[in-house]
C-alpha cells in the first residue's frame, strides 16, 4: 500500500517490521495445527482433549467451573459441554454439581485422567521442543514471553 493513504500519525511498517508481522500470521495458522498433527499421530488424542486435562491438572483441586475450562480452553460452552462427556465417558473427568451455584457444572480430573495426561505429556513436550524451543536459539525467553503476552492482551 501506499504511504500516502495513511492518517496522520500512522506510519507505514519497516521492512523488518512487515516480515514479523507476516510471519507471526503464518505461524498462528501453521504451529496449531502441527502439535495437533502430533499430539493425535502419537497419542491419538486431540489437542483439546490434552487442553482440558491441562488445565484440570493445573487448577487449585483438579476442578473447574465448566464456563471457566471453556474459557480457558477457548472454547464455547455448548462445545466444552460435548467434549467433557467424551472424557467422562472415557473416564478421565467426572462433572459433578457445583455446590456455590445449582445452576452450574464443575468438572473433576479424575484419577485415570492424570494418568492419560503424564502419558501423552511426553510426546507433547517433544513437538513443543521440535516446532517451537528448537528454533529460538539466543533469543531472551523471558523478554519474548513479556512481548507475547503484551500482544494477547
Amino acid at each position: 500500500m501506499s504511504a500516502t493513504a495513511l492518517p496522520p500519525g500512522i506510519t507505514p511498517l519497516t521492512a523488518e517490521e512487515e516480515a514479523v508481522m507476516r510471519a507471526l500470521g503464518r505461524l498462528m495458522l501453521v504451529l496449531p495445527r502441527a502439535l495437533t498433527t502430533d499430539l493425535e499421530r502419537d497419542q491419538r488424542m486431540s489437542a483439546s482433549e490434552y487442553s482440558v486435562l491441562r488445565h484440570l491438572s493445573e487448577s487449585r483441586d483438579g476442578s473447574m467451573r465448566m464456563s471457566e475450562l471453556a474459557q480457558a480452553c477457548d472454547m464455547s460452552l455448548s462445545g466444552m459441554t460435548r467434549l467433557a462427556a467424551k472424557l467422562e465417558a472415557f473416564g478421565f473427568l467426572k462433572r459433578t454439581k457445583c455446590d456455590s451455584d445449582a445452576r452450574g457444572w464443575n468438572a473433576v480430573l479424575t484419577e485415570k485422567g492424570l494418568d492419560r495426561l503424564r502419558e501423552a505429556w511426553p510426546a507433547h513436550l517433544a513437538s513443543v521442543r521440535r516446532h517451537i524451543f528448537d528454533h529460538l536459539d539466543d533469543l531472551d525467553l523471558r523478554a519474548l514471553a513479556k512481548a507475547l503476552n503484551a500482544m494477547a492482551s
